[in-house]
């Protein structure tokens, strides 16, 4: 496929060219009242073809020329412009545009599950490529997005441990990696990608239960991990403290019950019911 390359057309302002036009409106009034024939037929004829020739381009929009089949060049300044009235003059915005993916079942890189959705923001850069380079460029964004989300999918695992990028830790670099591998795909339609971010991120109906307690499983452990960590600094700081100001002489297998009766107390899920020893009752 022979790439094209916008290129700039050539126009001449407007309000220049409608001096001509009133020259030859005047011509033919002229021609009309003193002569007429065939002179007034030509004056109307190049009336027409010079009217042909005016055209507007709102700002953020571009016109695409061609003239018999062969393109021409791009006119992306905007305001009143003249130029060769045979040319066909398309309209093409240049405004930014988005939208959003539809969500995607694919298997991510651990080969779970997941369902997948993305905001995919975007504009043509290259107005000569995106009319003929491609047939459809709006559908052939939409195509190439849905072919980028699933392959980023499937280099990231949804969650992992601590070091691997994830879809659900990472959504920066995610989405970077998402942008990068679209605007590799989107270059031959002259589009240029301004952001990728995922909209939708969730497990398949399917595992999305086991997963979910699998997470569950998972908080409790880092939990009781972290008050197991407390309640050992907390009894090691009763028993320098004990020791240090010489309350009570502890031997070791005092210590020993000492450390298990606080480790009870500090590391259980439940409120603990203290047992107060009054004594021995004799009948």
């Amino acid at each position: 496929m022979v790439r094209t390359r916008e290129s700039r057309a050539w126009r001449l302002p407007g309000f220049a060219m409608i001096l001509l036009e009133a020259v030859l409106f005047a011509a033919m009034l002229w021609v009309h009242q003193n002569a007429g024939g065939h002179g007034l037929w030509i004056l109307v004829i190049a009336f027409i073809l010079v009217a042909r020739g005016f055209f507007v381009v709102q700002p953020n929009e571009s016109r695409v020329l061609t003239l018999f089949g062969q393109y021409v060049g791009t006119v992306s300044l905007s305001g009143w412009h003249w130029t060769n009235p045979f040319t066909m003059r398309r309209r093409i915005s240049l405004r930014v545009r988005n939208f959003t993916s539809e969500k995607l079942k694919v298997n991510d890189a651990d080969g779970n599950p997941v369902e997948i959705a993305a905001v995919v923001v975007w504009r043509i850069r290259d107005t000569a490529q995106a009319v003929f380079d491609v047939d459809d460029v709006v559908s052939f964004v939409k195509m190439q997005a849905e072919t980028a989300i699933r392959a980023l999918a499937g280099t990231h695992p949804y969650d992992a441990a601590p070091g691997r990028v994830t879809l659900l830790g990472n959504q920066d670099v995610v989405s970077r990696d998402l942008a990068q591998r679209l605007q590799e795909r989107l270059e031959v339609a002259g589009v240029e990608v301004v952001e990728a971010r995922l909209a939708h991120l969730a497990y398949a109906a399917e595992i999305a239960q086991a997963m979910l307690r699998r997470q569950q499983a998972q908080a409790i452990v880092a939990a009781r991990q972290t008050i197991v960590d407390g309640a050992l600094g907390m009894v090691h700081m009763a028993l320098d403290n004990l020791v240090q100001s010489g309350l009570v002489d502890l031997d070791e297998e005092r210590k020993a019950s000492m450390v298990n009766n606080l480790m009870v107390v500090l590391a259980s899920d439940q409120a603990a019911h203290p047992v107060v020893n009054t004594g021995t009752l004799y009948t």
